[in-house]
């Protein structure tokens, strides 16, 4: 037999695009099964893979929740922090105030029991001295007087009788006691 003519004798495969049908049929072969995989994949795949970036973006929205959340108390807790630093403030003028106001009447009141102190010394000093005046005037008197008596008891045993001495002693007496010391 001759193959030849066999083939020869047989028509030709009809070309559609200009493709064989042996290579049209692999190629729609090959695309249902990359369809068929692609279906299969996104089937398999779609679903955790969705799941995956859900969690994904819930875990990251959660983390932008939760920063807002500390951000918030953080700014709570600066204005708190900021509220108490001003009452610490506000209470360290006022005991300042308070220490200045103590201070400033124990100074008055020291000043103040100085002056009576002063002014009570200088009382007793005033007192002393004149006591002291009294004192020395009352010496003197006597002094005088002694001196006097002496004097006149000369003078009147020398010259004088007795009665010319009493009345000398009378005048002189009369005037000694008439006689103001200066204070």
């Amino acid at each position: 037999m001759n193959f030849g003519i066999i083939l020869s004798s047989t028509p030709p495969d009809p070309i559609l695009f200009g493709l064989s049908l042996n290579t049209f049929i692999a190629i729609v072969a090959n695309l249902v099964n990359v369809i068929l995989l692609c279906a299969l994949l996104a089937w398999l795949l779609y679903k955790p893979v969705k799941k995956f970036l859900q969690k994904r973006t819930d875990r990251i929205q959660g983390q932008l929740t939760q920063a807002e959340e500390e951000m918030t108390k953080a700014t709570e807790l600066k204005l708190l922090y900021e509220q108490k630093i001003e009452e610490v403030q506000q209470e360290r003028e006022d005991i300042l105030g308070e220490a200045r106001r103590i201070a400033s009447e124990t100074s008055q009141r020291l000043v103040s029991e100085a002056k009576k102190e002063a002014d009570t010394i200088r009382e007793r000093a005033a007192a002393n001295v004149e006591m002291e005046w009294e004192r020395a005037e009352g010496e003197m008197k006597t002094a005088i007087i002694e001196i006097s008596a002496v004097m006149a008891e000369k003078f009147v045993t020398l010259a004088i009788n007795k009665e010319t001495h009493d009345k000398l002693f009378n005048e002189t007496m009369a005037d000694l006691e008439g006689m103001k010391w200066r204070g």
